[in-house]
């Protein structure tokens, strides 16, 4: 078994908008309307705006493969990239997705390792991520990974407002 992480590339964008489209939709497809997926699908994972997130310095993607089979990806953000919290002492995990057929392998753990050795890199205090009230599987992980709540905002998907637990993770003492 070989894994491998590394920073996904403008001339990779269209692998990136594939695995981010079908990691999403497998993912929340069954727990919403197909007209809120379909929207959100379309807004959130155009080549336009991928294209635009992999020119931003601040948003970093990394794909990760599984016996060079790509299995997953994660995007995180820097200030003033996030999403919410923007504090300069932290990185924001916007998303992070493993292939279904890799689940059960460790590999979001090693992709969730890799993302707070890229936080202590940075000299980042902290790792936030926002997480779907519902999505009770994600919120486990999270948990066992160190996260702990510490609020809540609301995401727009499609034309829904659904609520987020806001969790955080330090990385830095210092």
């Amino acid at each position: 078994m070989k894994i491998i992480i590394r920073q996904c590339l403008l001339n990779e964008l269209n692998t990136l908008h594939l695995i981010g489209y079908e990691t999403f939709d497998e993912t929340f497809r069954s727990m919403n309307s197909p007209e809120t997926m379909n929207k959100y699908l379309r807004e959130s994972f155009s080549m336009e705006k991928l294209a635009q997130e992999l020119r931003n310095a601040y948003c970093k993607f990394y794909f990760i493969y599984f016996d060079s089979e790509l299995a997953g990806y994660a995007k995180i953000n820097y200030t003033p990239a996030q999403s919410d919290i923007n504090d300069p002492e932290s990185v924001e995990v916007e998303r992070i997705y493993v292939r279904k057929e890799y689940e059960g392998k460790g590999l979001g753990k090693v992709l969730m390792e890799y993302v707070f050795q890229q936080a202590k890199q940075n000299r980042k205090k902290y790792v936030w991520l926002g997480v779907w009230e519902k999505n009770v599987n994600a919120i486990t992980f999270y948990e066992k990974m160190g996260f702990k709540q510490e609020g809540q905002h609301l995401f727009q998907i499609g034309n829904e407002l659904q609520s987020d637990l806001i969790m955080k993770k330090i990385v830095n003492k210092s």
